[in-house]
């Protein structure tokens, strides 16, 4: 279930790039999100409280706000393949981060796989040549840092809500921490839209952001941090297949060959990292009473980033 979300992301390279209005990537950063987080946070029908004002306040500049605005100007400064490789790093970030926060253990095989990984998605979409801009690439080397700080957070702060809750609060504090920065760079004046650009407005709002954060933050929960961010490398692998097919770009041996090497560290990144997190140990028979009090603190809401 967790995997839709990135394959669903994978996705917005070809939506951005073929229907939105060129040079407002700010103002679709928000459109995508802060609709979506109202909705969500309507369908749940839970508000902050407490701490979770703060907290969600800081998971979602980390998660979507600041993550956008950097992958943005890393979009805008770098070739493509060079900052989509450089992002292809959070599984080892949230890797060493998870031994620091959570008290995980990191193994060989998990560094390897990440290592494959981040190789198989050079393979795929970095070419000869590439200028490195050193703001480009500090940007999507934050950009990496704050996602992967991001994931690893919201395993430590989760919230007794529903996922679709705590995936509305954020995209909220995202899509709110993005609007005056984009008021700013591009201007308070939207651009003129078309049936089609309202359409794709639609598409990364409801199904790029609302569902798929929503299962994103689900499988968070669920399972380790490491195994979540694997899944990640999905996206890249998603771009460049519809890229071939709807774009007519090409696709040699080694973007093939580095699919099937990102593939195989997905697998053997959920192989390793393990299903479920592990839990505090229960007794054999709890009280009635305390079986009906943490019963809510397990609901099994489906979300989609």
């Amino acid at each position: 279930m967790t995997a839709l979300a990135p394959l669903v992301w994978g996705s917005t390279y070809l939506v951005t790039s073929q229907y939105l209005p060129a040079e407002r990537p700010l103002f679709a950063a928000c459109v995508r999100a802060l609709p979506a987080g109202v909705l969500l946070v309507l369908l749940a029908r839970r508000l902050p409280h407490g701490v979770w004002w703060w907290r969600s306040a800081v998971l979602g500049t980390l998660n979507i706000g600041a993550f956008f605005a950097l992958l943005f100007i890393a979009a805008y400064r770098l070739p493509g393949g060079v900052a989509a490789t450089v992002i292809a790093l959070q599984p080892l970030l949230v890797a060493a981060l998870s031994v620091r926060l959570l008290g995980q253990r990191l193994s060989p095989r998990t560094l390897a796989a990440a290592l494959a990984g981040l190789g198989g998605v050079a393979l795929m979409v970095l070419r000869a040549g590439a200028q490195l801009d050193p703001v480009g690439l500090a940007a999507a080397l934050a950009a990496a840092a704050v996602m992967a700080t991001g994931v690893v957070l919201s395993k430590r702060w989760s919230p007794p809500v529903s996922a679709t809750a705590f995936a509305g609060w954020q995209l909220c504090a995202g899509g709110l921490f993005l609007l005056p920065i984009a008021v700013l760079v591009e201007g308070p004046t939207p651009p003129a839209l078309t049936t089609t650009n309202v359409a794709a407005y639609a598409y990364l709002s409801l199904l790029g952001a609302a569902f798929t954060y929503a299962v994103w933050f689900r499988g968070i929960r669920a399972l380790t941090p490491t195994a979540v961010t694997f899944l990640g490398l999905l996206s890249p692998v998603v771009a460049t297949t519809l890229g071939w097919l709807a774009l007519d770009q090409g696709l040699d041996s080694l973007q093939i060959l580095g699919a099937v090497i990102v593939l195989t560290s997905i697998v053997i990144g959920q192989r390793v990292s393990g299903t479920r997190t592990a839990g505090p140990a229960r007794p054999a028979h709890p009280h009635p009473a305390a079986r009906v009090s943490r019963g809510w603190r397990a609901w099994p809401a489906g979300q989609l980033l």
